[in-house]
């Protein structure tokens, strides 16, 4: 995949070798990453909200209440900043200055628009649910109407944007090496744990077996 073109708002400039405008890992981040924070300013003031999401193509889809007045005024074509972020480790130096993190984020800068053809807005949706649990989407029941009219679908295209990737231990300063204290990084990832039913499930029908259950 061709890489996306850095602008002066996605080339990053603090530690720069961390950088990747790859598209492949840009991709490979979006579809691990389960929460996205969706920044935007809405009548002066700045939000920023979690969400889930999913990443179809060059596109990320996000979704919500059609009650929202922040969401309605998304679809009306406000400026968005969407960042995702996996935390791989904590790195512990020598020095409280060196202390770090090991993580793998991109940052997304666009304008959401929403998606209005029924199609597209199922297949949205489907890529949420599926993203979350790959095979939720066949065996639940689909949305109906009424639901599908609660609900505002956004697509925002994934044309500026910049992946940051930090790995190994700390970075500690020479005079420090000597220091009496343990250094080095402390792996992290996330875990899902035994499902918990709600209530009695139905017999012959077992708990999620994809990335909900890893």
């Amino acid at each position: 995949m061709a890489e996306l073109s850095p602008t002066p708002r996605t080339r990053v400039r603090r530690f720069p070798s961390r950088a990747s405008y790859d598209r492949t890992t840009i991709h490979a981040i979006l579809d691990e990453g389960l929460v996205c924070h969706l920044g935007f300013v809405h009548d002066g003031q700045p939000f920023v909200l979690p969400t889930t999401y999913a990443r179809v193509d060059d596109a990320l889809y996000l979704h919500g209440s059609a009650a929202s007045r922040m969401l309605r005024g998304l679809r009306d074509g406000i400026p968005v900043c969407v960042t995702v972020t996996l935390l791989d480790g904590l790195v512990l130096a020598r020095s409280a200055f060196h202390h770090s993190m090991n993580y793998r984020s991109v940052v997304i800068l666009g304008v959401a628009a929403e998606v209005t053809g029924a199609a597209e807005r199922l297949g949205a949706l489907e890529a949420i649910v599926q993203h979350v649990n790959p095979g939720r989407w066949q065996q639940v029941r689909p949305p109906n109407d009424r639901e599908l009219k609660a609900t505002i679908v956004l697509r925002l295209p994934i044309v500026e944007a910049s992946a940051k990737v930090r790995t190994g231990g700390p970075l500690d300063d020479a005079g420090d090496l000597g220091w009496p204290c343990w250094a080095g990084h402390v792996p992290l990832r996330l875990v899902a744990l035994e499902p918990v039913p709600d209530g009695q499930p139905p017999a012959g029908v077992t708990a999620p077996n994809g990335r909900m259950h890893a």
